[in-house]
């Protein structure tokens, strides 16, 4: 019955306006007609390993990011304003209503995950587990958030008929002379209540709104408005308002505001209200302007079907942060009236314990990605002050929408923000011809000799990663002493052969703008007799003189070649399938990448291959977890590093590359159907 009243409300003809109130006076009168999400499926015995962490949540993951120091543009290309939740030290009322003190971390770590790669709890990293009764900790996000290039925090506020809750971290930065950080406030005006849902059910305190309340209002926050480090627009101090549509009369609200604080010497005031649950033009309101609140107001395909249960009672819904993304990085430029908004994540399940809403395959590059692309396309040509891009959020922990500092990533999303401001100040251009980059995992220290020598044949410059492991690392640093000194040497724990540290380096060459990696190991196999043989033709194959910069050449003029394998060594899916497939199958729902067709997809049996980065990206926004991969104990196949092997030729074409051999792609001949392996027996 729902999704037939939707399909039917969907189609009637009316402004997105009225669309909106109408819905969310359904919603909230009818809650129980909403459907049930999607059921994920549980774990079969006999398939994969579970795929979570038994011991701690607290381990770095693959593109793990530390504290660092770079200049940014100057002028800034735009104001990054980042939404700020002040709940983190208890209060009267949250002791009551939630237990002795009650703070936001509380909800935060108690959080379980609920499927494989459900990355729960998501803990602090450099600033803690802070408390904001210490006016030390909002000097520090300030000094943090400036120079990373956050411009202002616009911090939530909560007023209730001349209460106010958590404005004690307010009033302190207010009086504290040694924050020189610009900020502004947003009247969160609805009801508090059990679900953290804003709705009119279950309610711990009520708006109470009307004509004198407003000016209540208006006179309480005025203090805020005449700070000179206010956040204003065109000289008018910046004031948001969450829901305008709870308000009895917006445009009566906001004519007694700005008379108000014409009155009271404040001057006029820019009103904007957060698109989160409605979209009225703010003309209509008396607003002066819009402020996009992704997620809000979108609804991406539903993915939690996909997901492999931990918890079997899982009731929770799962979207795909990705098409979010995606949607908001298609639109065109936002009107004079609107300010664009980016989102880093989302994840209620601290709140909401094995029911949350989770936007499942965030990413910082993809974050990156897109608040570049806001900054450079959808900001038009504005005055600086109207130059604003919103971000939600700066410190939603229980929410999932976290720039600051965590466990798992360190400075990842701070980095990615950075990184989006100097990339759009930067014109793309080509880039210049560069030294191609080799990267070589050394387990076999008497084998590496021999891969340096075939890398001297090819007869260019390279740059020279070697990852090796702390076993082998003496001999490996001598014999790179003498014959590869510039070499860079990176360590690692033995585990994941060499899948692990490679996609270690790639994501770091990745954020580094390398287009393009040779990958080659120490390969013996000494499980075959013929180990020695399969390596050497891999690596001919792929160094060769007469190829290298036919290669090179290929990647340059051919923009959809994403990978490049050994002639020979593409090989179907199918034909290695067997061992692989619980893990292959897994670790496709984890990834968010379509279920693996054996029989139509290949891989590079061997893993030694040419590959573009920009093709890799599906596996490298994963940021898998090290812990995944198995301890080392000479296991010969089976492993997450067998099956990765086999996933980077699904990644590939998803990311909308594809791939080649090395006799394909210089011109040689034409491609040809696979011939019997002689170096693996089909499954």
């Amino acid at each position: 019955m729902f999704r037939t009243l939707r399909l039917l409300f969907r189609a009637m003809p009316m402004p997105a306006a009225t669309r909106d109130r109408w819905r969310q006076a359904f919603l909230a009168r009818y809650p129980g007609l909403l459907p049930d999400p999607q059921r994920g499926r549980t774990l079969i015995t006999g398939g994969p390993r579970p795929q979570r962490p038994l011991v701690r949540a607290d381990q770095r993951a693959i593109g793990y990011v530390e504290y660092r120091s770079e200049p940014l543009p100057h002028p800034l290309p735009a104001t990054l304003v980042a939404f700020y939740l002040p709940q983190f030290h208890p209060i009267p009322e949250n002791d009551r209503w939630w237990g002795k003190g009650f703070t936001e971390w509380h909800n935060v770590t108690r959080a379980l995950p609920q499927f494989e790669g459900h990355a729960q709890p998501r803990l602090p990293g450099a600033l803690g587990y802070y408390d904001l009764r210490n006016p030390q900790v909002m000097r520090e996000q300030a000094a943090l958030a400036r120079e990373y290039g956050i411009g202002a925090f616009c911090f939530y506020f909560y007023w209730f008929g001349g209460t106010t809750l958590l404005e004690q971290p307010l009033r302190q930065w207010r009086s504290d002379p040694a924050i020189d950080f610009p900020y502004c406030l947003c009247w969160a005006n609805e009801p508090w209540s059990r679900r953290w849902d804003g709705r009119p059910n279950d309610v711990l305190i009520d708006q109470r709104h009307s004509a004198e309340d407003d000016l209540a209002f208006i006179a309480h926050v005025a203090d805020y408005l005449r700070d000179p480090r206010y956040l204003r627009v065109e000289g008018r101090p910046l004031l948001l308002v969450y829901r305008p549509g709870l308000l009895p009369d917006a445009r009566a609200a906001a004519e007694r505001w700005r008379t108000w604080c014409r009155e009271n010497g404040i001057g006029e005031i820019h009103l904007a209200y957060a698109q989160a649950f409605e979209r009225p033009d703010p003309a209509a309101i008396g607003f002066d302007s819009a402020v996009e609140f992704p997620p809000n107001m979108s609804t991406p395909r539903e993915i939690g079907g996909e997901q492999i249960l931990i918890n079997p009672d899982y009731r929770g819904q799962v979207l795909d942060w990705r098409e979010l993304a995606r949607e908001y990085r298609e639109r065109g430029p936002a009107p004079a009236h609107l300010f664009p908004g980016v989102n880093c994540g989302w994840d209620n399940e601290p709140r909401r314990p094995g029911a949350g809403r989770v936007y499942l395959h965030a990413s910082p590059r993809g974050y990156r990605d897109w608040l570049q692309d806001t900054v450079s396309h959808r900001l038009g040509d504005r005055s600086p002050s109207r130059r604003l891009v919103f971000i939600n959020a700066w410190n939603e922990w229980a929410e999932g929408a976290v720039l600051e500092p965590d466990a798992r990533l360190g400075y990842a999303w701070l980095q990615a923000t950075r990184d989006a401001l100097t990339r759009a100040c930067t014109p793309h251009t080509d880039a210049p011809d560069r030294p191609p980059c080799a990267v070589v995992h050394a387990w076999y220290p008497d084998v590496l000799e021999e891969i340096l020598e075939a890398l001297h044949r090819a007869g260019i410059a390279w740059r020279l990663i070697v990852t090796t492991a702390p076993e082998v690392e003496r001999e490996v640093r001598a014999c790179l002493q003498r014959l590869w000194p510039s070499a860079e040497v990176c360590v690692f724990e033995n585990r994941g052969r060499d899948i692990l540290p490679f996609l270690r380096v790639a994501t770091r060459l990745a954020d580094e703008g390398e287009p393009l990696i040779l990958k080659l190991h120490t390969k013996r196999s000494l499980h075959r007799g013929d180990g020695g043989q399969w390596r050497r033709e891999m690596v001919d194959a792929l160094t060769s003189p007469t190829r290298v910069l036919r290669v090179l050449d290929a990647f340059r003029s051919q923009p959809d070649l994403g990978l490049v394998a050994p002639e020979g060594h593409l090989q179907p899916l199918s034909y290695f399938w067997g061992a692989n497939r619980s893990n292959v199958e897994a670790l496709c729902a984890r990834l968010g990448l379509p279920a693996p067709r054996p029989e139509q997809e290949r891989f590079a049996a061997g893993s030694m291959f040419w590959i573009r980065l920009e093709a890799l990206r599906p596996l490298l926004d994963s940021n898998l977890d090290d812990w995944l991969f198995e301890p080392e104990r000479g296991q010969v196949d089976g492993t997450l590093a067998h099956a990765i092997e086999r996933l980077i030729g699904k990644a590939i074409p998803v990311a909308g590359f594809r791939l080649d051999d090395v006799a394909v792609a210089c011109g040689d001949r034409a491609p040809m159907e696979p011939r019997r392996y002689p170096y693996a027996d089909r499954s």
